[in-house]
């Protein structure tokens, strides 16, 4: 698409979508999957995408998004449903309290989170493992927001820092860092990050957002005695963990031919999560009819519609952003100021995040821009500069991205200001933690760190 806007064409028709997208969100009737419409049409009419186009990039970035996870999302549900129908979910949330103790649920979905999003995308660990965040809240009396976005956004936080997600891999890449160095230090990074939303979540579960999840209509009150054993709890969930671990380890031990390519299958993530879903149908449910399992699903399918059209909406949102150019200005912008070089890589993924919503396109990015210009300058850290790149694609998530919609989807948050509240204002905490942590490790190791 070959677009002829200037740069401040492209600044304002940022600034004129994401204030037209709060105005319809707050003071209209207008549903939230529609108003992510509106203003992806109004946001792409001023930045200068063609009229032809237009319509295009809205249904491009709708399709793109839902092609990526939309499957995952109607999967990651339905094996929610089945969870809570059979009492995995309050069995897993037993196990949970036992290890980590009566009193510390939030520091047990943080670890939970934080680990299983190493190998597995966040958005999937949001799904299959939110039922056990529901089963303790109501467990321990604490609130969902606390126990539901410390296990969301734990997964988040390594999503973004730790490989081998495809943007600190995509990083470690363009910069030529080898990957053993961006696990260690994106681990060591992400840890106080991480400690740091668990703190502000346990303060907005207390203070302002204590809500315990009711008993929906239908649902089934377990006893112990109906519980499922752990090992068959959990399967459904590491099953698919260990075959994409298993894709990710054979291709790094130089698996070929046929064997790799049934590797490869069996560990996408949606043949994973199918097996998964097929696994725990044929464990899990059999003292349950067809009939009762069969509603349970659609109750599901329901309830994925909606995650659906407001994520896809999220997507188009962030398409037209994206394709119009103003993350590649402002971070050009950046790039050629008289800043700290590590800050250079930092701000550019932390405006394109602000921009277009993806955490992983910040990071390529603001690795592509930031890596050439970083590479003529003698004695620069490449591994923090690469690490830089993805502490700065924490610094906010809204309405233009699609993992804020899962998360309050999840949540059940109706009002914008809950909405924002639980799922967005935790982003500059993560972000300002993570940039304090990058700058003491430079300071100390870089001298000493390629």
């Amino acid at each position: 698409m070959e677009l002829t806007a200037s740069g401040p064409q492209l600044i304002i028709g940022l600034l004129v979508g994401i204030a037209a997208l709060v105005l319809l969100m707050t003071k209209t009737k207008c549903h939230t999957f529609f108003s992510l419409i509106l203003a992806s049409l109004l946001t792409a009419a001023v930045c200068g995408v063609p009229m032809t186009q237009i319509v295009a990039t809205v249904k491009d970035g709708f399709g793109s998004t839902l092609g990526g996870i939309g499957i995952i999302v109607g999967i990651g549900i339905l094996l929610g449903e089945i969870f809570e129908l059979s009492g995995a979910g309050q069995k897993m949330a037993d196990v949970f309290v036992k290890i980590f103790g009566e009193g510390h649920e939030e520091w047990a979905m943080a670890v939970t989170g934080f680990l299983m999003s190493i190998p597995v995308f966040s958005d999937t660990v949001m799904l299959i493992l939110f039922p056990v965040a529901k089963a303790l809240s109501r467990r321990s009396g604490k609130s969902i927001v606390t126990l539901g976005m410390c296990l969301m956004y734990s997964a988040v936080i390594t999503h973004a820092l730790v490989p081998p997600t495809p943007g600190p891999l995509a990083a470690a890449g363009e910069f030529g860092v080898p990957l053993g160095n961006m696990i260690l230090w994106g681990f060591v990074v992400a840890v106080p990050v991480a400690i740091s939303i668990v703190m502000y979540y346990k303060y907005i579960g207390r203070e302002k957002l204590h809500i315990i999840p009711e008993l929906e209509e239908g649902e089934i009150v377990h006893t112990s005695q109906d519980l499922p054993n752990a090992p068959l709890a959990f399967a459904p969930i590491v099953l698919p963990i260990v075959l994409i671990v298993m894709s990710t380890v054979a291709g790094a031990l130089g698996v070929t031919g046929t064997a790799m390519q049934v590797i490869n299958f069996i560990g996408d993530p949606v043949i994973a999560l199918a097996i998964s879903l097929i696994f725990a149908t044929l464990t899990l449910t059999r003292k349950f009819s067809r009939s009762v399992l069969l509603a349970r699903m659609e109750k599901g399918i329901k309830a994925a519609g909606v995650i659906l059209l407001v994520t896809g909406g999220g997507g188009a949102f962030g398409m037209v952003l994206r394709n119009s150019g103003a993350g590649s200005y402002i971070g050009q912008l950046i790039a050629d100021s008289p800043i700290p070089v590590i800050l250079i890589p930092f701000l550019i993924a932390s405006i394109v995040r602000i921009i277009q919503g993806s955490i992983t396109v910040s990071v390529i990015t603001a690795a592509s821009i930031s890596a050439p210009i970083l590479a003529a300058i003698p004695d620069v850290s490449m591994t923090f500069a690469a690490i830089s790149c993805c502490v700065g694609a924490l610094s906010l998530s809204y309405f233009n991205d699609s993992g804020f919609w899962v998360q309050v989807n999840l949540l059940n948050l109706k009002k914008t200001k809950d909405q924002l509240l639980a799922c967005t204002w935790q982003c500059p905490i993560a972000w300002f933690t993570g940039l304090v942590v990058l700058l003491i490790c430079n300071a100390v190791f870089g001298g000493m760190v390629a």
